[in-house]
């Protein structure tokens, strides 16, 4: 019997638990989608063999270790999803500004924002706009409202090329690795150089993030650095500016092209679209133009990292895959060979389509993600799986070695930090500057996953207060 969250409450109010078992949550930092460990952890001095503490997760006021689910997702977890996002910004103006372990000298490297389109598969719903910036009528003869649910979806839903959206999302990555091999190229060309003698004058360093349209594709925004030979350390030649930046950007994007898959007798072959916007980054946070201050570069950034199709298009945040035969329909037998999934009846699906609460436009990328997923000469492509982001399997963040820090450093970085309250918290202010060195003997097994009544209703009386879109305050 599921006891409610108030007489749950009252029964750990009464064992004396409430008090640690608030703290406990506390330290999820709000995340009230945590993973719930079963185990047990014995720490152990290096130096005498001495047992200094040992923790079992019986021992621990939930019954079990909860750990942060890290979910990227806004639509998964708030929390964490903020965290993630507040992260990325430090990134992101590490390779703008310096710091985090990056020279403050990278502020004068020539760099940009460029951002690149998905070409056009079908006439769609949209709000275009005249040089004065007034609304014009949308090809359909209406005036949209900017919230308009039809925005992105096409005029004619049974012309529309579904096939090469769905395949356009599966290549992208791949088109974006062809561009950076090109733009290496060109900015070669333009300096005069081979591109082998290039590794030694320059280097091109970035970090992009993945943006869904309304009408189901992603698109790239990217910062795009010059570097010397070194990376952020070393200043660039004296021939690298922004304008051969930008324009080596543009004459990479397009001779930047890649070949599909052949289906039904059509060869698919994939490129960026025309629209390509391209703007200098200052160091200014005011700025006129077309050019961007570097706070608004990372914080755009940011934002966008932490959404996924679901934001854009109302498509689903996770896998339509049924579990017992991973999306195939069909599970293998001792024999050899293989029988009809019980679970999903041979579909391969968890939820049915047709009973999914999501626009037709994404449903029809969504069925046409399975059909395409079925066939065998695109296993490599992994639609099933994938459906859910429209074909999309990429990472929606990613950067280059050397632009700036990384994730896991932060994070480590955040954690030494906690430590380091913990102990001034236990020693006073005269904590040691470090600790005697351990071994940490530990076994945890999976247990679960999210929170009781009583402890989603305590979590969230304990949240912090949501952070904002603009720069992070830690």
């Amino acid at each position: 019997m599921t006891l409610s969250p108030v007489a749950e409450l009252a029964s750990l109010a009464r064992l004396g638990t409430l008090p640690a078992l608030s703290r406990q949550l506390q330290g999820l930092g709000g995340c009230i989608h945590p993973i719930r460990l079963d185990g047990h952890s014995t720490e152990v001095s290096a130096a005498t063999g001495e047992i200094l503490r040992r923790l079992a997760s019986t021992d621990l006021p939930a019954g079990q270790l909860l750990v942060r689910c890290n979910n990227r997702r806004a639509t998964r977890c708030t929390a964490c999803a903020e965290t993630y996002r507040r992260d990325t910004y430090h990134l992101i103006t590490a390779g703008l500004r310096g710091g985090k372990g990056t020279p403050d000298q990278v502020a004068t490297h020539p760099r940009v924002f460029a951002t690149f389109t998905a070409p056009s598969f079908g006439p769609v719903h949209n709000r275009p706009t005249g040089a004065a910036g007034q609304v014009r009528p949308c090809r359909c003869g209406r005036l949209h409202d900017q919230d308009a649910p039809e925005l992105g979806t096409p005029l004619d839903p049974d012309s529309y090329d579904y096939r090469g959206a769905v395949l356009w999302n599966a290549y992208s990555g791949a088109l974006w690795r062809r561009f950076s091999i090109h733009l290496r190229r060109e900015i070669a060309a333009r300096a005069g150089l081979t591109q082998r003698a290039f590794r030694q004058h320059a280097r091109v360093s970035f970090a992009k993030v993945a943006e869904y349209q309304r009408r189901g594709l992603v698109h790239f925004h990217a910062v795009i650095r010059l570097d010397g030979p070194g990376g952020g350390s070393d200043r660039p030649p004296r021939w690298a500016s922004t304008q051969l930046l930008s324009d080596a950007i543009r004459a990479a994007a397009r001779r930047s092209d890649i070949p599909g898959p052949l289906i039904d007798g059509r060869d698919y072959r994939f490129a960026f679209g025309t629209q390509l916007d391209i703007r200098p980054i200052r160091t200014a946070e005011f700025v006129g133009g077309s050019e961007l201050s570097e706070r608004a570069v990372a914080a755009y950034i940011a934002k966008y990292a932490t959404k996924g199709a679901e934001t854009a298009t109302g498509t689903l945040d996770s896998s339509l895959c049924c579990k017992p035969c991973a999306g195939r329909g069909r599970i293998p037998t001792p024999a050899g060979l293989s029988s009809r999934c019980g679970t999903c009846q041979g579909t391969g699906l968890a939820r049915s389509l047709a009973g999914l609460d999501i626009p037709e436009h994404a449903r029809r990328m969504i069925r046409t993600c399975w059909s395409l997923g079925g066939r065998t000469d695109l296993a490599d492509l992994r639609l099933r799986a994938w459906a859910h982001m429209l074909g999309f399997r990429g990472h929606f963040s990613t950067k280059t070695r050397q632009y700036s820090t990384t994730l896991g450093t932060l994070r480590d970085a955040r954690a030494a930090w906690r430590r380091a309250q913990v102990l001034e918290h236990i020693h006073g202010p005269d904590a040691p500057a470090a600790e005697e060195t351990t071994l940490v003997l530990s076994h945890w097994a999976f247990a679960g996953t999210g929170l009781t009544r009583g402890e989603t209703w305590l979590a969230e009386t304990l949240q912090p207060a949501p952070g904002t879109e603009g720069e992070p305050t830690s």
